[in-house]
């Protein structure tokens, strides 16, 4: 008796980038031997000006279409680095942009529902499609098209692979590199070229490049980020007759209303921030002055305004309503412990800087899980706000000593999967008042 025809199962990985966010971008895709890692195909092409996203909805399309173009009866597996991607398609979370609306439906069509399963991998582990991304974006800034004799994708996977493989726990450096070149051999040997018929090729002609190709907006040679971040727009509130005579104001003193000239702020950054269109939600400090100014953007949005405890100024004790001055002459020795160290409080009982970091930044994680992938309006205060950026610098407590923010001002930090985030400073509110 004949044995039954077993499915063919495909793991496919894709990746886009894009060098800017929008800017020039490309995607790349690898269809692979679930059993032996051998590529089976690769697609990659540059697609012009884009952002991350799309590129990356570009490349699942490319990898998805590649392995029916194999078989279309397989089970696919698909393996990518963008959370977004991989948590819209499995329906988990709403496809919004309208960007990524047509390409998300164009992808659910190419298999039959069923066939195909997603799962988010760490960025390091999606190498190939990431290496193809980028020759194709290289390809395109030279204003040419994507190869398949190009590719080193897959010769540096099975290099890889073929290391980690043969090398001993603890042997010499010389034997990684061997079984490396081995790989390298091998695998040329096999497909005849590393464009050979041991790979299909999947291209299309490069669009012309509409842009100048720059290095990655997050860090040196980073890889495309993982979705649509979360992103902070950090409000401090307006003015109130304390701010313009810098007396400290903290949650421990008089908490007073807006002035007239923090009411203008309020309603010019109001303005503002509708004609950008881009928030969603608004979080405010329990304290009247943040409430005014975050009830003065919820009025102009038509949002809601949820409160977060945590995000309260700093409790300053015996110094509240005080200058700088006043409290220099008053408590030299408690203000030059606070000046020395983070865990040092003001007189009276007040809140140490440490004490207030670890309360905003439970405060923050908070508000990320509330708020995945949303663009959130958080008005606090001087301190909260410092914190936050402090705490996506990756920067020491003393730094908050180093920043100047004024009344009304917006910052804004963007939170994304992988845990690294990017800062963005607006300061300067002279036109509010």
């Amino acid at each position: 008796m004949p044995e039954p025809q077993r499915t063919p199962k495909f793991v496919v990985e894709a990746d886009g980038g894009s060098r800017g966010n929008p800017g020039p971008a490309g995607y790349g895709a690898v269809v692979l031997d679930p059993v032996t890692g051998e590529t089976l195909a690769e697609a990659a092409e540059y697609i012009g000006v884009a952002t991350n996203n799309v590129a990356e909805y570009k490349g699942l399309l490319a990898g998805l279409r590649a392995a029916k173009a194999l078989d279309p009866a397989a089970e696919v597996h698909v393996r990518m680095d963008s959370k977004l991607v991989v948590e819209q398609m499995s329906g988990r979370w709403k496809i919004k942009h309208p960007d990524m609306k047509p390409l998300a439906a164009e992808a659910a069509r190419v298999f039959p529902t069923g066939q195909v399963t997603f799962e988010w991998i760490p960025r390091e582990k999606n190498k190939h499609a990431d290496r193809l991304a980028n020759e194709a974006m290289d390809a395109g800034k030279k204003g040419k098209r994507w190869e398949p004799s190009a590719s080193t994708a897959a010769l540096d996977a099975a290099a890889a692979r073929s290391a980690a493989s043969t090398a001993p726990p603890a042997g010499p450096p010389g034997d990684a590199a061997a079984g490396a070149a081995r790989a390298r051999a091998a695998l040329a040997g096999r497909t005849g070229s590393p464009g050979g018929a041991g790979r299909t090729a999947l291209t299309e002609p490069a669009a012309p490049e509409r842009a100048s190709a720059a290095t990655p907006s997050v860090g040196w040679g980073a890889a495309a980020d993982l979705g649509v971040p979360t992103t902070f727009v950090l409000l401090r509130h307006g003015e109130t007759a304390l701010t313009p005579e810098k007396r400290f104001s903290g949650s421990g003193g008089s908490d007073p209303d807006l002035s007239a000239v923090g009411l203008r702020q309020a309603e010019a950054v109001a303005e503002a921030l509708a004609a950008r269109g881009t928030v969603q939600s608004i979080v405010s400090s329990p304290l009247g002055r943040c409430r005014q100014t975050a009830e003065a953007v919820a009025t102009r949005l038509g949002l809601d305004v949820g409160v977060e405890e945590g995000l309260r100024e700093t409790d300053f004790g015996a110094w509240e309503g005080l200058t700088f001055a006043e409290v220099r002459e008053r408590y030299p020795d408690d203000l030059n412990a606070w000046l020395a160290s983070p865990a040092a409080p003001p007189t009276g009982g007040g809140e140490s800087f440490a004490t207030v970091g670890r309360r905003v930044a439970a405060a923050r994680d908070r508000l990320l899980d509330g708020h995945r992938g949303r663009t959130v309006l958080v008005v606090t205060h001087v301190t909260p706000v410092k914190t936050l950026v402090r705490l996506a610098l990756g920067a020491p407590p003393q730094s908050l000593f180093r920043m100047e923010l004024s009344a009304a001002s917006l910052s804004a930090v963007a939170y994304y999967a992988d845990g690294n985030a990017s800062v963005r400073l607006l300061n300067d509110t002279s036109h509010l008042r």
